[in-house]
């Protein structure tokens, strides 16, 4: 095999179905700390396509793009997203929530600074803050997992509402 080869990559849902399992209750789990703490869906979709920006997971970004397009997110914030604190775009809640983010996911530069937990911690209840990490964290693992699987973008459909 030559290095401009492209290897074959494992399949973690069907090599190891129990784990592949496990990480879906993590995200069910999240999902529903969040909507128990009542934070937002919207918000989550946000939280998912930066930290897919930041790892540049396109199989995430593809998915969470038309996640988020679905609910009703406009195209405006979807693509300034990338640049949110150099816009109008995004209320105080969103940018503590963004900030985290970014803080969890770049954990490596600095770990979560104070002053971004104490943003959010401002805005949002302690659930909250709780809920805001378990997804910034669920999308980084998933981001990882597409990522190392080159999981190809393109194919996800939004569920189609009743």
């Amino acid at each position: 095999m030559s290095k401009s080869d492209p290897i074959t990559r494992v399949v973690l849902k069907k090599i190891t179905p129990e784990a592949s399992a496990a990480m879906g209750a993590l995200h069910g789990a999240a999902v529903s700390a969040a909507q128990d703490a009542k934070v937002e869906s919207e918000l989550l979709e946000l939280i998912r396509i930066r930290a897919s920006q930041i790892n540049g997971c396109a199989f995430c970004l593809d998915m969470h793009t038309k996640d988020a397009r679905a609910a009703g997110e406009t195209e405006q914030r979807i693509y300034a997203l990338n640049a949110w604190r150099e816009t109008p775009f995004f209320n105080e809640r969103e940018r503590a929530a963004l900030a985290l983010t970014e803080a969890v996911t770049l954990v490596h530069d600095g770990h979560v600074p104070e002053e971004v937990y104490a943003q959010a911690a401002e805005v949002f209840d302690e659930a909250q803050v709780a809920a805001l990490i378990w997804a910034a964290t669920v999308i980084n693992a998933y981001n990882r997992i597409a990522i190392a699987q080159r999981m190809v973008p393109g194919g996800y459909q939004p569920a189609k509402k009743s």
